[in-house]
């Protein structure tokens, strides 16, 4: 399946993205983790795309994308607007890793008509009670930029209560995939969040560590794709 790399822009910054599948299928809008890029769901989008018009996208600070020097979860929210609105999807699957997913679930609730089903991978909404310190910044090159860890974390850290208090207004089924006790994402914070969402279901892929559509590529696909076909 031939994934091509296409860019867009908006409010006068380019932002790079990566297709795989047909025009005409229905479209999944896929954002990556902190630090990565859309390059990282290539292999899923190899089998998505032979039913899904996959559509992951290169965060705003990451890979080709702009490097705006502003970065919050609301601008990214934002960004997936943009985005939806410039390639003309008015609904969309909506499938988020890590900090993709905490954008996926702002996003969710914020637009919620816009959301045909919401998949997200090992990871919660920002909660309290749990801290993370900023590491120095690396002297080699990066693939995105570093002034998005002190802003993701400091927003991890002071965390908005609305995204937890808002978990209900999400109206799309929803699919949450977990990575069990090998992932450092407290897995009953999944748990939780499952039970706040209408309609929602939780997936654990015992050993998927918190990147489990890399890890466990077979089991990833077969909870997705069930979800998608149901």
């Amino acid at each position: 399946m031939q994934t091509l790399v296409k860019q867009l822009e908006w409010n006068g910054l380019p932002f790079q993205y990566r297709e795989t599948g047909e025009f005409s299928s229905p479209p999944i809008i896929a954002l990556h983790a902190l630090g990565m890029t859309a390059e990282s769901w290539d292999e899923a989008a190899a089998v998505l795309g032979e039913t899904h018009r996959v559509l992951a996208l290169d965060q705003r600070g990451h890979g080709a994308s702009a490097r705006t020097g502003s970065y919050s979860f609301e601008l990214m929210c934002e960004d997936v607007l943009a985005f939806a609105d410039r390639l003309r999807l008015e609904r969309f699957t909506l499938l988020g890793h890590s900090m993709g997913g905490t954008v996926s679930y702002l996003f969710s609730q914020t637009y919620p008509s816009r959301v045909q089903r919401l998949i997200v991978e090992d990871t919660p909404p920002p909660f309290t009670g749990k801290k993370f310190d900023i590491p120095p910044e690396p002297s080699e090159p990066l693939p995105f930029d570093w002034s998005l860890v002190p802003s993701i974390i400091g927003q991890l850290n002071e965390p908005d209560p609305h995204w937890w208090a808002r978990l209900p207004d999400i109206q799309a089924p929803t699919l949450i995939i977990g990575g069990g006790s090998t992932s450092p994402i407290p897995q009953d914070k999944l748990q939780e969040v499952s039970r706040l969402i209408p309609t929602c279901e939780l997936v654990t892929v015992e050993g998927g560590g918190h990147h489990v559509h890399s890890t466990r590529l077979p089991a990833f696909l077969d909870a997705v794709q069930s979800f998608l076909e149901a």
